[in-house]
């Protein structure tokens, strides 16, 4: 682990090094924890986006607003331009119920493009492990805007998330004690019955991606 972790401080400096500016994103789930304590130590500079969908769960506003100050990050929100009540169908539903991934690009992936013209580099804490998408993503990848995706923490397994987590005594997730696993937007999440890590996020649907890390790939 000990490798990794200096891998992980070495590809921040070479940042640095070469003049880029960087930006992380987390959806402040338990397993995002260990990403956002080591760029506390390395780089706390960078700037960590909170995407304000305004459907979260309130556990997760207030964890993000406790781990904020527990590792001393400067948490910003970015958040849709589109207002709320344009985002319902024709017979007044919100797009979550008839069309997800129109409220995902919406509520997601839309807001999180001018990030991506703005900054050199974007910090993100995909796992190979998670899915089959995120198992064909590189360390190093391009955005569709010309800049940069960094994953630290790709090659990391399941194991050692929980195993820094644990050494670290890092605070963990309300949800978790309930039974949720991965957690999303409320109206998309439901707690799993099944060992997937993130089978409770759109269930009963092909949908296993909200966008960011399919769309704001350069292919």
């Amino acid at each position: 682990m000990q490798e990794k972790l200096s891998a992980i401080s070495d590809q921040f400096e070479r940042f640095r090094n070469e003049g880029k500016t960087f930006f992380a994103s987390s959806s402040f789930q338990t397993h995002s924890l260990p990403m956002l304590h080591i760029i506390g130590k390395v780089a706390p500079e960078t700037p960590i986006y909170f995407i304000q969908t305004g459907f979260h769960f309130p556990e997760t506003l207030a964890f993000r607003d406790e781990v904020a100050i527990a590792f001393r990050l400067n948490v910003l929100n970015v958040e849709s331009h589109v207002p709320k009540v344009q985002q319902k169908n024709n017979i007044g539903n919100f797009y979550f119920t008839s069309d997800p991934d129109y409220c995902c690009f919406l509520n997601k992936t839309q807001p999180m493009q001018p990030l991506l013209e703005r900054f050199d580099v974007w910090v993100n804490g995909v796992r190979a492990d998670q899915n089959a998408n995120r198992k064909q993503l590189k360390s190093i990848e391009r955005t569709p805007q010309g800049g940069i995706r960094f994953h630290p923490m790709l090659s990391w397994t399941k194991q050692e998330i929980w195993k820094y987590i644990s050494e670290h005594n890092l605070p963990r997730h309300p949800l978790d004690a309930q039974g949720y696993s991965s957690i999303g937007c409320e109206p998309c999440t439901v707690k799993p019955s099944l060992s997937d890590d993130r089978g409770g996020r759109w269930l009963g649907q092909s949908k296993t991606e909200c966008g960011l890390h399919t769309e704001l790939v350069s292919k």
